[in-house]
């Protein structure tokens, strides 16, 4: 299912801040206080914003079972 949007622009100001749109901070529930993580492409191609529970979600699945990840490697290797 498609569910990308464009919000709109934001302008980077003298002292490096960026005003998220009113529009995606509801819809994307960002609020006072939230802390988000730049991303992006060093050839500079893109960039974003991920909030920092999000990220902590991510790392978390990622980190849950590599210990599983690694036994099963190591038993393929003995093989």
């Amino acid at each position: 299912m498609h569910d990308k949007k464009l919000y709109g622009t934001a302008t980077v100001g003298s002292k490096g801040q960026v005003v998220i749109p009113a529009d995606a901070r509801k819809s994307l529930n960002i609020e006072v206080g939230d802390h988000l993580y730049v991303v992006g492409s060093e050839s500079g191609k893109w960039v974003g914003l991920i909030k920092e529970e999000q990220l902590r979600e991510v790392i978390s699945k990622l980190t849950d079972n590599v210990e599983s990840y690694k036994d099963a490697l190591n038993n393929r290797d003995a093989e």
